[in-house]
């Protein structure tokens, strides 16, 4: 075989060529962890002139996904703004659905109309709260009015872990953690492992950024 041969200058330049190059089109975003201010604001509303939406949009994804994500909230990501993504295919990789079909979508400015139905219990996670779960009582349906990416209005009816995606990211909308939803026990039980979180105290395979930890 046959090797290229690079001078080592023109080959750093070229991968901060390549790098630059491709930051344009995606780039992974920290995840803010659990003492973040802006995970406890109530966000705001956008309207479509709202700067790099597609961008940001596309760089929420790949945020997502490489952090094995289900959904993501912009709060997540550091900007208190009515915007979360949802791909409940990949509830569908870890688990058999029976009723509900799967959806990847972009909610912005969404509203929740109505949450009705038998409450039902179901164990949830949250990447800016890494290695704490913990079974979360939800009502089992739910109707929400949102706009799309082309701010194009829908409204519709979720039910099962469909809701259950929604009714978590519309959370990180409002403020509210899933661990604020815990069973008083629970709440004890993780209550160190929480702690640690805040501090910077945890390793997980996707970038962080903690509240004051240098």
């Amino acid at each position: 075989m046959v090797g290229l041969f690079v001078p080592n200058e023109f080959a750093t330049n070229f991968k901060l060529l390549c790098s630059c190059t491709f930051s344009k089109i995606t780039m992974l975003l920290p995840i803010f962890a659990l003492g973040q201010p802006v995970l406890k604001k109530v966000a705001a509303p956008i309207t479509p002139d709202y700067p790099e939406l597609a961008t940001l949009l596309t760089n929420m994804w790949e945020t997502m996904y490489h952090a094995d994500g289900v959904g993501l909230a912009a709060p997540q990501i550091g900007l208190s703004i009515r915007i979360f993504l949802a791909d409940t295919e990949q509830v569908e990789r870890k688990m058999v659905r029976e009723h509900d079909e799967p959806f990847k979508r972009v909610f912005i400015n969404a509203q929740m109309l109505d949450e009705n139905g038998d409450p039902f219990t179901y164990e949830e996670g949250c990447l800016s709260i890494p290695d704490i779960r913990g079974d979360v009582e939800r009502p089992s349906t739910i109707r929400v009015r949102w706009q799309d990416e082309n701010f194009e209005t829908h409204e519709e009816t979720f039910a099962g872990i469909n809701a259950r995606v929604i009714q978590h990211e519309y959370d990180h909308l409002e403020g509210v953690l899933f661990t604020e939803r815990l069973k008083p026990l629970k709440k004890r039980l993780v209550q160190r492992k929480l702690e640690a979180i805040k501090a910077g105290k945890v390793a997980t395979e996707y970038k962080m950024k903690f509240y004051n930890v240098r």
